[in-house]
């Protein structure tokens, strides 16, 4: 799935309940995690709920990061589902270049998030960016 047929789903639902259950369902398309993925080092600091992001990076030509993500609550984990179609398989600049922040804004998460899931989603996005200036870091030595 892309973002902009996530975009054009979106769009069709009026209602917040339903946009709600879109972005849980989007969760269950999550690839799993395997548990020992679910560790300390893969830990997203700053969420109200748990999260696990965990990277692989492809250094075949250009480094493309790979994304794993998992969370205890369906709603995050829908989040994440939509954060991972932004930004898994894609090099450090493309990360770098898409902001997904202004992404989640169209969307109307802002308003319909709590404080605390917004916040967490920020983490989210700061832990994948930061990953991708520690690889264009990396590949620049």
């Amino acid at each position: 799935m892309t973002i902009d047929e996530i975009r054009d789903n979106f769009a069709l639902l009026d209602e917040w309940d339903d946009r709600y259950r879109y972005v849980i369902e989007l969760g269950r398309t999550l690839a799993p995690m395997p548990e020992e993925e679910h560790s300390a080092a893969n830990k997203v600091q700053g969420c109200a709920s748990q999260v696990w992001l965990s990277r692989k990076i492809d250094r075949n030509g250009e480094p493309r990061l790979h994304y794993l993500g998992d969370s205890d609550a369906h709603i995050v984990r829908g989040l994440i589902a939509i954060l991972l179609t932004l930004y898994s398989d894609r090099t450090p600049k493309e990360i770098l270049a898409t902001d997904a922040a202004a992404i989640f804004d169209e969307f109307g998460f802002r308003e319909h998030l709590t404080p605390q899931r917004s916040n967490g989603f920020r983490s989210m996005i700061e832990r994948i960016r930061s990953d991708a200036r520690e690889t264009l870091a990396t590949a620049a030595s």
